[in-house]
């Protein structure tokens, strides 16, 4: 079993996998890190569905064309879930206010089955299991796959994750200098030092890609994220969020 630094610090995400399968007792301690996620209130605003039947798994391709999802040995879908919440309530009698339809009840929802999903992929990779986070099972077709999933209302996708015996070791992407990313005390108002810091970092991620194994490409880091958005911005994500009764009011 790996170490916390090893499994933290060495951490990359793995998109080829062996046939070999993932014994039941490395997805049972998968599943209780699951289980034992922080969640807000405790209120364990998350489901998770693992998805074994390779039928499903193609279906799933075909929807995402993420060739990892059907040839990883288990794929999880996170999702945010007020279902299970709803049921007792009504069961009990106990009047549900409309936190669906809030900005705070969509994140927690959202923040839940995040921390659900980093907990799974600690537990995989401490394991000597290859994860890879597809948020792309959120955003491609969001009606078909929770139709194809028979998700109730007051559900909806935030992240799958494949998870496998790995078959690659990929090189470490280079990630920003921990300048960037933690603040201290309050958010850095140096600016122009940052800005700096942005165009190495940036530099750094297209030395990456032109040198990385496999796949070579001429992107960098700034316009490559701009263009992901360009891109995400015909996503149509608060209309599918309201179909699944979350209609963001408050």
């Amino acid at each position: 079993m790996k170490s916390v630094k090893e499994t933290l610090l060495e951490r990359r995400s793995i998109r080829r996998y062996e046939r070999e399968a993932i014994s039941d007792e490395q997805m049972e301690l998968i599943y209780e890190a699951i289980r034992n996620t922080p969640t807000s209130y405790n209120g364990q605003q998350f489901s998770v569905i693992d998805i074994t039947d390779q039928e499903l798994k193609e279906q799933i391709y075909k929807l995402t064309n993420q060739k990892q999802i059907k040839t990883c040995n288990h794929f999880l879908l996170f999702l945010a879930d007020y279902n299970k919440i709803t049921l007792i309530s009504e069961a009990e009698n106990i009047d549900m206010p409309e936190f669906t339809h809030t900005a705070d009840g969509l994140i927690v929802g959202v923040v839940d089955a995040t921390l659900a999903m980093m907990n799974a992929v600690t537990m995989a990779e401490s394991l000597g299991l290859g994860t890879c986070p597809i948020g792309y099972a959120r955003t491609v077709a969001p009606e078909a796959l929770s139709s194809l999933m028979k998700l109730p209302p007051k559900t909806f996708i935030v992240c799958g994750l494949a998870i496998g015996v790995p078959r690659e070791t990929p090189d470490m992407k280079p990630k920003q200098p921990v300048s960037l990313v933690v603040h201290k005390n309050s958010y850095r108002q140096d600016s122009e030092a940052m800005l700096d810091e942005l165009k190495e970092y940036d530099s750094t991620i297209s030395a990456y890609n032109r040198t990385r194994e496999g796949d070579k490409t001429d992107n960098d880091w700034a316009s490559h994220i701009v263009g992901y958005y360009r891109e995400a911005m015909n996503y149509r994500m608060l209309r599918a969020l309201q179909r699944r009764g979350f209609d963001i009011t408050l």
